[in-house]
């Protein structure tokens, strides 16, 4: 919030009097309150010794009349705290008719201090001002026509006047200065708590997508091994072929298995972490590269060849660009399990370039090739470049023009050696 807004957000009617007890502010008939009626009763006897003192040339007589309309000139400051504009409208102008009609040469400042306070206080700035000053210019020329005074004398005797009236706009700007800070200081902290919450909700969205995106090529590549390894072990149970074969194919469903689990259990380790407040990064959790070589085993296993090639000069990553490369690397040879086909083969290249680490993940099955065993469809590309993107870098994945299927992952290694 600007401090404009700040400004049009304090009340033009009713403030609370948070310093006054309860039965003062408690709204009577017409909705006018106790506090108010003290007010106007101090502001009718400061009216009346006016009454009584002030004389001069047209005046009335001193008698109830002149008590009475004295006393009517402060009677609209009873509604003051729910039409302050209005009250100070209502004031101006009955002082306009009392001077017309019924004059005795009272000062308007008693009468008008509180409805101007009330005013500028209400963010009637100009009005409260030119209200003030238009009585007391039309006071100075009046009494000097009709008296003669020079303009030193006519200043000593309204000097008094124009204080009170510019105490009573002072009094309110001052206090609605301190409304306005007040409300701007409210809204800033609001705002602030408003951000705090997006961003422990954006944090805790990020969180659980990214162990989503875990789960995801944790239970993907371990399902979809297992179920061309079970796909392997009842075509031997059919065939009658020799149970060597079964007994490999049983063995690396067991070896998936433990392994999906084993990595399941640090993923909802660091869920559990995530619930109980405890953002500790989970390094301990994360895979590398280092395990490529069981990756390669695991898929090849399962019937699709898989064959590592390194360029250039090896270097270590980041945590997070080491773990993200594995994903990207199981999820493209998950997905040659899934859709290249039966006897697809594919070929891994990292190739370590100064400013990053590029991933090629190739596979020579056929352009429409889908797997007999396991279904198509799925947001494992997706996935990957999410994972590409989180550590700064970029994937592309698409059908090589002689046939089968390309991923291409360009990941930074600006942060090589560097765990977070």
């Amino acid at each position: 919030m600007t401090y404009r807004d700040a400004v049009r957000s304090v009340t033009r009617t009713e403030r609370p009097q948070r310093h006054l007890p309860a039965w003062a502010v408690a709204e009577g008939p017409f909705g006018v309150r106790l506090f108010d009626v003290g007010i106007v009763a101090l502001v009718i006897a400061a009216t009346e010794i006016n009454v009584i003192t002030g004389s001069g040339p047209g005046a009335v007589p001193l008698d109830l009349r002149a008590y009475l309309l004295g006393a009517l000139l402060a009677v609209p400051i009873l509604f003051r705290h729910r039409w302050p504009f209005q009250v100070m409208l209502a004031c101006a102008t009955l002082i306009f008719f009392y001077y017309i009609f019924a004059r005795r040469n009272i000062s308007p400042a008693p009468v008008f201090f509180v409805p101007l306070f009330d005013a500028t206080l209400a963010g009637y700035l100009v009005w409260a001002v030119s209200i003030a000053t238009g009585f007391m210019l039309t006071g100075l020329v009046v009494v000097g026509l009709s008296t003669g005074q020079g303009i030193a004398a006519l200043f000593q005797e309204f000097l008094s006047q124009i204080v009170i009236l510019v105490l009573g706009v002072t009094a309110g700007k001052l206090v609605r200065s301190r409304e306005v800070l007040a409300a701007e200081t409210a809204t800033r902290l609001r705002l602030a708590e408003e951000e705090r919450a997006a961003e422990a909700g954006r944090v805790v969205a990020e969180e659980r997508l990214r162990i989503a995106r875990e789960l995801h090529d944790t239970v993907a590549h371990s399902m979809a091994t297992i179920t061309v390894q079970a796909g392997s072990a009842l075509h031997l149970l059919d065939s009658d072929a020799p149970t060597r074969g079964l007994r490999a194919a049983l063995t690396a469903i067991r070896e998936t298995s433990k392994g999906a689990l084993t990595d399941m259990r640090s993923v909802l380790g660091q869920l559990r972490r995530s619930e109980s407040g405890d953002h500790a990064p989970g390094d301990a959790a994360r895979t590398g590269l280092a395990r490529l070589e069981a990756l390669r085993a695991a898929v090849t296993a399962a019937g699709a060849p898989v064959t590592v090639t390194v360029e250039g000069d090896q270097r270590p990553l980041s945590a997070e660009a080491d773990h993200s490369a594995y994903r990207i690397l199981q999820e493209s040879l998950t997905n040659v399990l899934r859709h290249a086909g039966p006897g697809a083969a594919a070929h891994v290249c990292l190739r370590y370039q100064p400013d990053g680490l590029t991933i090629t993940v190739s596979d020579d099955g056929a352009a429409d090739g889908v797997s007999a065993v396991l279904p198509a469809g799925g947001h494992g590309i997706d996935g990957m470049r999410e994972r590409a993107a989180s550590v700064g870098g970029e994937l592309t994945a698409g059908p090589l023009p002689g046939g089968g299927f390309q991923v291409r992952a360009m990941l930074p290694v600006a942060a090589a050696g560097v765990s977070s």
